[in-house]
């Protein structure tokens, strides 16, 4: 059953990935783009951590929760370069 349910969070992570794909490329702002490729890892996020459940190892949280971190900071650092033209003060 487990399996089933894996499959099912595959392939609607992969959609939501090919969505936000749509949403970079024919974004009309920047600032659109910049949440399609946060979102995308978000989704990228959430492919590790089905695949780690799939595999039955710790190995694929702890590179999730490492690329959640990367994810943040550069996101906050590109969106205080938009806002302020700086991103250290």
């Amino acid at each position: 059953m487990i399996q089933y349910a894996l499959t099912f969070g595959f392939v609607a992570v992969s959609a939501a990935l090919m969505m936000n794909l749509y949403r970079l490329v024919k974004g009309p702002t920047v600032m659109d783009r910049v949440l399609a490729v946060d979102t995308m890892v978000v989704n990228t996020i959430a492919l590790i951590i089905l695949y780690g459940i799939r595999e039955s190892t710790t190995l694929y949280f702890e590179s999730a929760l490492l690329m959640a971190m990367f994810s943040f900071i550069s996101t906050v650092a590109y969106c205080r370069f938009a806002l302020r033209g700086d991103v250290i003060e």
